[in-house]
Formats: C-alpha cells, sequence, structure tokens
C-alpha cells in the first residue's frame, strides 16, 4: 500500500463532499479508513460542536467507495461511480460525533454478485464499537452507467 495514492484520489466525490480524511489499510475484501472530526465538515453544528451520528451512514459509504476506487486504481482505471441502495440496522451508540473525536471505520465486504454487493461495517472509538450497519452498493459497469444516463436524459426530454 505504499504506493497507494492519498483516499482523496480514490473517491468520486470532490470537495466539500469527501467526508473521510485517511486510508489506514486495504486488501482484498477489507477497508479502514479515518475521520477527525473537525469544524470544517459539510455536517458540522456549530452549536453542539458535533457532527449527528446518522452521518455515520456516509462515512461508512464513502469508506466502501474508497475501497471499489483503490481496487480501480489497482487495475489503471478511474475510480467507479458507485450507488448507495441502502443500509440494514444502522445502530449508532452515539447520537453524535464530538469535534476532535476520532473514527475508525471499517468495512468487509461479505458478497458480491454483478456490481451489486454487500458490506458488513462498523465505526470505532478507541477500540470501541460505536457504530455498525450492512450497506447494499451497486458499482455499474460502463456500459451500465452509459446506459442509465442515457435513460434519464430520454425522461427529462419526454
Amino acid at each position: 500500500m505504499t504506493n497507494c495514492p492519498p483516499l482523496h484520489q480514490l473517491l468520486p466525490h470532490e470537495a466539500p463532499m469527501i467526508l473521510v480524511d485517511e486510508l489506514i489499510d486495504v486488501g482484498e475484501k477489507h477497508i479502514h479508513c479515518r475521520v477527525v472530526i473537525r469544524s470544517d465538515c459539510l455536517y458540522f453544528d456549530p452549536q453542539t460542536q458535533s457532527v449527528p451520528g446518522y452521518v455515520g451512514i456516509e462515512f461508512m459509504a464513502q469508506t466502501v467507495a474508497g475501497w471499489s476506487g483503490y481496487h480501480a486504481w489497482k487495475k489503471g482505471d478511474d475510480s467507479p461511480i458507485g450507488f448507495l441502495l441502502g443500509c440494514r440496522r444502522y445502530h449508532s451508540e452515539l447520537s453524535t460525533f464530538k469535534e476532535h473525536e476520532i473514527l475508525d471505520i471499517h468495512a468487509e465486504q461479505i458478497m458480491e454478485n454483478n456490481g451489486m454487493a454487500v458490506f458488513d461495517c462498523k465505526i470505532m472509538v478507541n477500540d470501541n464499537i460505536v457504530a455498525s450497519s450492512q450497506l447494499n452498493a451497486f458499482v455499474p459497469s460502463k456500459t451500465q452507467l452509459e446506459q442509465m444516463q442515457t435513460d434519464n436524459n430520454n425522461r427529462k426530454n419526454a
């Protein structure tokens, strides 16, 4: 992983939508990313000095996107566009993530078939699991993505 580009280069996002900070570890079926809660986060609430706990779903989704981007990078491809189809059983012990808190986000692929995948995800603070969920994601092939864009344009013009 020493030659791996920074996480923000593996994501199909641009600022200010990049919410995860750092790629810690990635492998064939897993990824570990980190985020430090800061006041410049798009979802930071200055009144509570925190980010809402439900944003954990997006931290998990971007971690999964980092995994996908890493595997595309290994093949010499661009980071793919992916879709979060849903999450199952999102549970958070915390209603907010406090400023300066360090979140370690882990995702492990548990199933994949034709671009559809399920990831088991967790967020940890000080080695304690504070949030967990299963995310369902879809990464269309280039052909599928082009067809989706064509269909969308046809609907707009109808």
